[in-house]
Parts: structure tokens; C-alpha cells; sequence
């Protein structure tokens, strides 16, 4: 018998004030078996990040054919595709080809010899961006987890902040590669 998806319920208060962004998500976040509460907290962050009326979790680790975070146009056409982890070079390129912009948010300790390595092959893809999450924040993030979260996050002048009732965190990440 297989094991089933956790299902962890999080309400963001987000003040983006970069974007102009204030609005209330309330997500219901499946953490596939194979999938840490670490990488599932890296998802809601990068939400976090991105939010917007049309973004959504994809199937991610459960299906090699969605990311796992995406917004779509109206039509159809995928206008975001995000993938947190370390994907193949191969599935970043069909990403690139499918979507009108590529994020990559990578956080373990390995990413920039993951990175090195397949940068170069990367050359040729013009609307992928590649971040790397701080481990120490990823660690920071898993602690903020609980089966129901009220999480608020302020965004203002490139500072991210994450918090609920107890504690508080900054998410810290540098750019691998920026846009265009």
C-alpha cells in the first residue's frame, strides 16, 4: 500500500510592498511521502514570493509534468514555472520551452556544485532565473511548520520576512543567475 500525501493547511497575510501586493492565501499544501517538511516550507516561502491571485501549487515531486508552483494566463499558457530543489538539466529546458519564465529555488548546502555543473549547459535558456536559499534559512523554516499555520510575510525593499505568533524568520538567498 502506498504511502499518502501529508496535507498541511497555511494561511499567508502577505504585505509585499515591492509589488504592491497585500492579500490573504489560505493553501492546502500536500507533502508528497518522499518530501521533507524542510523542502514543503521552501514551496511556501517561495508562494511567498511569488503570490498572485493565479499561482498554484503543481503535483511537483508526485509528477515529472508539472513544477511545483506555476501560474497560468487565462488561456492556458503558463506564465511561471517554479521548481524548488536541484531539477535536471534536461527538465529545465522543457520548462524553459513551455513557460515564459523559469525560477529555480535551490536550498541545500550542495547548490553550488549542483549549479556549477549544469550552468554552462543552461547558456541558451534566456527566461530562467536561479536562486539559492540560504540551508541555514531553510533550516529556520521548517521550525515556523505546523499542521495548521497563520503565517504573515512582509516583503519590503528586497527584505523577506516570514513569522507566526513565536518566532520570526529572514529569508536569506543569493542569485545564481539573474533574469535575462
Amino acid at each position: 500500500m502506498a504511502l499518502k500525501s501529508t496535507i498541511y493547511k497555511a494561511t499567508l497575510q502577505i504585505a509585499d510592498m515591492d509589488r504592491h501586493y497585500y492579500a490573504e492565501h489560505a493553501l492546502a499544501i500536500a507533502c508528497h511521502p518522499s518530501e521533507t517538511v524542510q523542502r514543503m516550507m521552501v514551496r511556501v516561502a517561495v508562494f511567498a514570493l511569488h503570490a498572485h491571485e493565479q499561482l498554484e501549487f503543481g503535483k511537483g515531486i508526485s509528477d515529472t509534468e508539472e513544477p511545483d508552483l506555476w501560474q497560468k494566463d487565462l488561456t492556458g499558457a503558463i506564465e511561471s514555472w517554479i521548481e524548488v530543489g536541484q531539477p535536471e538539466e534536461r527538465r529545465i529546458l522543457k520548462a524553459c520551452g513551455r513557460a515564459n519564465q523559469v525560477m529555480i529555488y535551490t536550498y541545500s548546502s550542495s547548490a553550488s556544485i549542483w549549479w556549477k555543473a549544469i550552468e554552462s549547459k543552461l547558456a541558451r535558456a534566456k527566461n530562467l532565473q536561479v536562486f539559492q536559499v540560504a540551508s541555514t534559512t531553510a533550516t529556520d523554516l521548517e521550525k515556523l511548520c505546523q499542521r495548521t499555520m497563520q503565517l504573515q510575510v512582509t516583503i519590503q525593499d528586497g527584505e523577506i520576512w516570514m513569522r507566526d505568533e513565536e518566532s520570526a524568520v529572514k529569508l536569506e538567498m543569493t542569485t545564481l543567475r539573474p533574469a535575462g
